[in-house]
C-alpha cells in the first residue's frame, strides 16, 4: 500500500509496523494515527439558509392542504426548530407557528426572549416573536403574557383548519401526536377533534435529510473536535484512572452543544449509556465511551487490554473471532456506501456478515445525524431508501456479546455529490483538505476503498483498536 508522506502527519515516525494476519482479508498493523491541519474557521449560516428552509416548509404546508403548522421544542427535542429557525430553546420549551403565507410566530418563554438574537431569520426581522410564559420553568412570573388559546386564535385557527404537528417521532396513527397534550388540546378544540395531524416525518425523512454545505462543513468541524478529544481518551487511558478522570481530563469539553448525553464507563458492572461513576480502569475489563457534539458522536469500545493474554480466559480469541469480522464487514460497508446505494441491500449486508447469533445487532445499522444524535435511519429491513447527496450518516453498527462483550467504530461520514463536493472546495477550503486526507489514509493505509461520493468528516474514520492499552495496534484490509 502506499504511504501518505507528503498527505499525512503520522507522528513522529510516520511508519508502520509489521503486522499480523487475521485471514484473507484483515489484519492488524500499528502506526500512530493519522494526525490533519484542524484548523477550525468561524462558520456563520449564510443570511438567506433559514429563511429558504421556512419557506421550502411553508410551500410543503401549502401543497399538502393544511393551513398552518405547530413546530414544538424542548431542550431534548429542538432539531426541528433549530433547523427551521436557527434557535433551540435553552432552559424551556418553544412552539413556531407557521401559515402557507405571513411571518411565522415564534413563541418562546422568559429566559428565551434574550436568546432570539441566535435566530438569523429573527435578527433579518423574517420572524415575529411572543413571550408565552407558561413555557418557562415552574414558578416563574406567568402574568404578562396571553393565553395560548387567544394566541392560536389570532393566528387564524378555527373549525376548519387543518394543522400539521411537528414533534420528534412518527406514528402509525396520524392523529398520535408527541406534543404537549395542552397544546394538542386547545388545537383540536378550535380546529376539531380530526384536525391535528402528525407531520414530522416532513422534517426527519424529507427536508431535513438533506444537510446544507453550511451544515456539512459545522458538523465536520464538530467531528474533528469530538474524535480528537477520542484519541486524547483512547491514549490517556491507563489502569488506576477513573472513568470521570478520563472523560474530563482528556475530552477538554469546551461547550460545543451535545448531540446527546457524553459517556464513559468501565468496570465489570458497567450499565450500558450510563454516565461515568468513578469507576477504576482495570486490566481485563471492557471499556467504551462517547463525545457528541452536534452532527458528531464519536464512540469507541474495546477492552482494557495490551493483547489477548489481559483477556479473560474464555474471550481470549476476541480479536479473531469477533472483533476482526466486525472490522471486515464495516469495511464492506464503506466501501458500499454511496449515492445512489439501496439502504435495505446495506442492512442485509451487515446482518449477513455479521450473523444474529453471535453478534446480536439490535439496532439499525447505520443512521442519520444532525443536531440530534438520531433523527432517523433509512438502514432497516425492505427499506425503500436509496442514500443521496447531502445525507449524513453515523457508522453506529454495534456488536454484542456476552463473553466478548463489543467493538466500536463510530464517526460520521457524508454522501456528496461532485456538485456539492466542488462547494465544499470552494467555501470550506480547510474542511475539505482534512476529508481528502482522510480518503487517503482509508485507502492508502486501512486498505478501504470507499466510493468517490463518500466524505470521511471524522479524524478517527476506519480506526478500530481491539486493545485499549495498545491503541496504534488497529485493523487494516490484508494487502
Amino acid at each position: 500500500m502506499a504511504k501518505l508522506a507528503d498527505a499525512l502527519d503520522l507522528g513522529s515516525s510516520g511508519a508502520t509496523h509489521p503486522s499480523s494476519s487475521l485471514g484473507d482479508r484483515t489484519r492488524l498493523i500499528e502506526l500512530d494515527w493519522p494526525g490533519f491541519d484542524n484548523t477550525l474557521d468561524a462558520l456563520f449560516p449564510p443570511p438567506t439558509l433559514h429563511a429558504s428552509r421556512l419557506e421550502a416548509f411553508a410551500q410543503t404546508l401549502e401543497r399538502r392542504g393544511f393551513t398552518h403548522a405547530v413546530v414544538y421544542g424542548d431542550r431534548e427535542h429542538f432539531a426541528n426548530l433549530h433547523f427551521l429557525t436557527g434557535f433551540d430553546p435553552r432552559f424551556e420549551e418553544a412552539l413556531l407557528l407557521v401559515r402557507p403565507q405571513g411571518k411565522p410566530l415564534l413563541l418562546v418563554g422568559n429566559e428565551c426572549v434574550a436568546y432570539l438574537p441566535i435566530s438569523p431569520p429573527w435578527k433579518l426581522g423574517q420572524l415575529r416573536h411572543e413571550r408565552y410564559q407558561p413555557f418557562s420553568l415552574e414558578d416563574q412570573p406567568r402574568n404578562q403574557s396571553r393565553t395560548i388559546e387567544a394566541i392560536f386564535r389570532e393566528e387564524g385557527i378555527s373549525a376548519g383548519s387543518r394543522i400539521a404537528a411537528i414533534g420528534w417521532k412518527t406514528y402509525s396513527n396520524p392523529l398520535a401526536s408527541d406534543l404537549p397534550s395542552y397544546l394538542v388540546d386547545t388545537l383540536r378544540s378550535l380546529a376539531g377533534p380530526d384536525s391535528v395531524r402528525n407531520a414530522t416525518g416532513w422534517l426527519i425523512h424529507n427536508l431535513r435529510v438533506h444537510a446544507s454545505p453550511f451544515d456539512l462543513a459545522s458538523f465536520e468541524a464538530n467531528n474533528v473536535k469530538a474524535s480528537e478529544a477520542m484519541r486524547r481518551i483512547q491514549f490517556a487511558l491507563r489502569p488506576g484512572l477513573s472513568d470521570q478522570e478520563l472523560l474530563a481530563e482528556a475530552s477538554r469539553y469546551d461547550g460545543t452543544p451535545l448531540s446527546c448525553h457524553m459517556g464513559c464507563k468501565t468496570g465489570p458492572k458497567r450499565v450500558s449509556l450510563a454516565s461515568p461513576s468513578g469507576n477504576r480502569i482495570e486490566s481485563g475489563n471492557t471499556w467504551s465511551a462517547n463525545i457528541a457534539y452536534w452532527g458528531a458522536n464519536i464512540c469507541r469500545s474495546n477492552w482494557v487490554a495490551h493483547d489477548e493474554r489481559d483477556l479473560p480466559a474464555p474471550a481470549r480469541d476476541y480479536v479473531a473471532a469477533f472483533a476482526a469480522p466486525y472490522f471486515t464487514a464495516f469495511a464492506n460497508w464503506l466501501e458500499n456506501l454511496e449515492e445512489g446505494a439501496a439502504c435495505s441491500a446495506l442492512f442485509d449486508q451487515i446482518h449477513r456478515e455479521l450473523p444474529q447469533e453471535l453478534f446480536h445487532i439490535e439496532l439499525n445499522p447505520g443512521h442519520l445525524i444532525s443536531y440530534e444524535e438520531w433523527p432517523s435511519s433509512p438502514f432497516y429491513a425492505d427499506s425503500q431508501v436509496t442514500l443521496s447527496s447531502g445525507m449524513v450518516i453515523q457508522s453506529d453498527i454495534i456488536p454484542s456479546h456476552p463473553v466478548y462483550a463489543s467493538t466500536r467504530a463510530e464517526d460520521g461520514y457524508a454522501i456528496a455529490s461532485r456538485e456539492l463536493q466542488r462547494t465544499l472546495q470552494q467555501d470550506y477550503p480547510h474542511a475539505w483538505k482534512r476529508i481528502s486526507q482522510r480518503r487517503d489514509f482509508l485507502h492508502n493505509v486501512l486498505g478501504i476503498e470507499i466510493p468517490d461520493s463518500l466524505l470521511p468528516l471524522s479524524n478517527t474514520a476506519g480506526i478500530v483498536a481491539p486493545y485499549a492499552l495498545a491503541p496504534r495496534r488497529i485493523f487494516a484490509r490484508a494487502c
